[in-house]
């Protein structure tokens, strides 16, 4: 599929920003200033972008613990994502939910989540809904290669085919659960999306350090969920360039593994390799995405700094849901 000048220049202002800001975020971090555990999204922007290019507001996602750049390519506020980060009242959640539980309905973003495994069975509810409704929407569960390893994604899988609902099950094999390597932890030979299709949903699998990979293949499987086929899953081969938390100490790496990532498997690279001997953009046309992202970013990070913080009786809102 023929993408054009603006959708190209869209996606790679979305994988940009997401980039810039987990970049920014890990000098952030060493200041002291911003409370929590973080995982950072860089090195997969291309999954999150090629999946969420093809998705609408009404369309709901479920993240996880490394879900900054879910909530971007979804469409979620830049600058209120950082001040929820930096934990301000103005934040997305109030500034009480930080990194890891980052939501906003408004754009069917359903929530980050610190627990594996845990976004599938909510995904799976969300997919009921909308099959009910019948308005065409889908539900994407993004998680890694080590939710593939928890019963709650088995049975999560297992429902969505058995009550044939509009659910995605969205694998970024980026090669570490947490410090363990996928060739020890998972069993069928790293290859997670077969596991999928044992439950009797179709797959796909695509190259998570690839744009136009990545959303080619998702183009494909939304089609095939969009008709009514029920569930699939896609499993993206792909890297992240941090550590699995901020303050890893990434022994588990092997030599040179992680300028060898950054050299060989950059998907803002990869894009800028293709769209400019093509013809499709210039570089200065790039050049200038990136000026205005860095200066988006710095705005987020000193509006974050100067917004307040939660006040002390904030401490009992949003609590419970009232209906």
């Amino acid at each position: 599929m023929q993408l054009s000048r603006e959708q190209l220049l869209r996606a790679y202002r979305q994988m940009k920003t997401i980039r810039e800001f987990e970049e920014r975020l890990h000098v952030e971090i060493t200041t002291g200033e911003i409370a929590g555990f973080t995982h950072l999204y860089a090195g997969q922007e291309a999954v999150a972008v090629g999946v969420c290019e093809h998705l609408t507001d009404e369309d709901f996602i479920v993240s996880t613990h490394r879900g900054h750049g879910h909530c971007i390519a979804k469409g979620c506020d830049v600058k209120a994502m950082m001040k929820e980060i930096y934990g301000r009242r103005d934040g997305l959640g109030g500034g009480k939910g930080g990194s890891m539980h980052i939501a906003d309905t408004t754009k069917g973003m359903l929530g980050a989540n610190g627990i594996v495994g845990a976004g599938a069975p909510q995904a799976v509810g969300a997919a009921i809904a909308t099959k009910l409704d019948g308005k065409g929407r889908v539900a994407v569960a993004f998680s890694g290669d080590g939710a593939c390893n928890q019963g709650t994604t088995f049975e999560a899988m297992n429902m969505a085919v058995v009550l044939k609902v509009p659910a995605i099950f969205v694998f970024e094999n980026n090669h570490y659960s947490e410090h363990t390597g996928v060739d020890y932890s998972v069993g069928t030979q790293r290859d997670i999306a077969s596991r999928a299709e044992a439950f009797g949903m179709r797959v796909w699998r695509a190259n998570g350090c690839d744009f136009f990979d990545s959303y080619e293949a998702m183009r494909e499987l939304l089609e095939y969920v969009r008709a009514g086929n029920g569930p699939a899953a896609i499993e993206f081969d792909t890297e992240r360039f941090f550590g699995h938390f901020e303050g890893d100490p990434q022994r588990y790496r092997g030599p040179g593994e992680l300028e060898r990532i950054r050299a060989e498997r950059d998907c803002l690279v990869a894009f800028r390799n293709k769209v400019i001997p093509a013809g499709l953009i210039d570089g200065a046309a790039l050049d200038q995405v990136d000026a205005e992202v860095v200066q988006l970013i710095d705005e987020a990070v000193r509006e974050a700094r100067a917004a307040e913080p939660p006040r002390p009786e904030d401490v009992l809102t949003n609590v419970y849901a009232e209906y």
